[in-house]
């Protein structure tokens, strides 16, 4: 009974301190969010509360500074069409690889696996040359296909499922006249329920939290996203952290709010995925 409570209590003291960890950062942004100037130049400790009023304005000018209402819209594009060319992509070549039998099948799994172990950061004057010759930079097409065009782990993931639909369920549906891609719409994409869930969240937190793609193929202010619309505070509030902070929480609350929603998904998807 004593070592019991023993690891008992060291598994809820390492719980609490992982938390800590995690809530500690978000907490000293949130509070600064809601200092004013005059207290962030008094030097206020970062875990300090707000003197007597709540600046909420703070959140006002870091929307309207950072056109973040433009930067939203740019980013749930991107997001929506890429997630979803990601899934049908992902689902389709699964089914592809898992379902038919053609020669070089095994090499094609062997390259998807290379292509998943290469370091983006050395294919990146190739991947730009490409993009550039298509016309497709400083558009919001760039970093759409480039995200559905290099995710291998959607695959996989999306692989485990299709390898535990039964068959037979192809066989039947073909008994009764059904070609390859009915069978796919009609009986293997309405089972991967689990695994659109993941890559969906997955995948989508990617494309939110991304910086470097966009910033990148998409140097036109107009054009910017959530994650490089904080990069326009570097200049004119590089000294205002109580504005920089707003921005912060503004970009983190869609996906706090997802992420808290659909977890159970994620999780069951991950755990699925890996016992079939």
């Amino acid at each position: 009974m004593t070592r019991r409570a023993v690891t008992r209590t060291l598994v809820y003291l390492s719980l609490v301190a992982a938390a800590v960890i995690v809530v500690l950062p978000l907490g000293v942004v949130f509070l600064t969010s809601l200092k004013s100037e005059d207290e962030m130049a008094r030097g206020s400790g970062a875990l300090t509360f707000p003197d007597d009023v709540l600046h909420f304005g703070n959140y006002v000018t870091a929307f309207r500074d950072g056109e973040m209402l433009s930067a939203f819209a740019n980013t749930a594009f991107i997001l929506v069409v890429a997630v979803g060319g990601t899934v049908l992509i992902g689902s389709m070549t699964a089914y592809a690889i898992d379902r038919f039998t053609f020669r070089f099948r095994r090499l094609v799994v062997a390259l998807f696996l290379v292509a998943a172990l290469v370091p983006g950061v050395t294919t990146q004057v190739a991947t730009f040359q490409i993009v550039d010759s298509f016309g497709m930079f400083d558009s919001l097409w760039a970093p759409i296909t480039l995200y559905m065009g290099t995710d291998i782990v959607s695959i996989y993931i999306f692989l485990q499922f299709v390898r535990s639909i039964p068959t037979s369920l192809d066989e039947s549906a073909r008994l009764d006249g059904a070609n390859a891609f009915t069978i796919y719409r009609k009986i293997i994409f309405p089972l991967l329920k689990p695994a659109i869930a993941t890559v969906v969240i997955v995948k989508g937190i990617t494309v939110y939290n991304d910086f470097y793609i966009p910033f990148l193929y998409m140097p036109s202010e107009d054009l910017g996203v959530i994650s490089t619309s904080l990069f326009r505070f570097k200049g004119p509030f590089s000294a205002h952290w109580e504005t920089i902070s707003a921005g912060a929480i503004l970009v983190i609350l869609p996906t706090l709010i997802v992420f808290l929603c659909l977890q159970r998904y994620i999780y069951n998807g991950f755990t699925r995925g890996a016992t079939r």
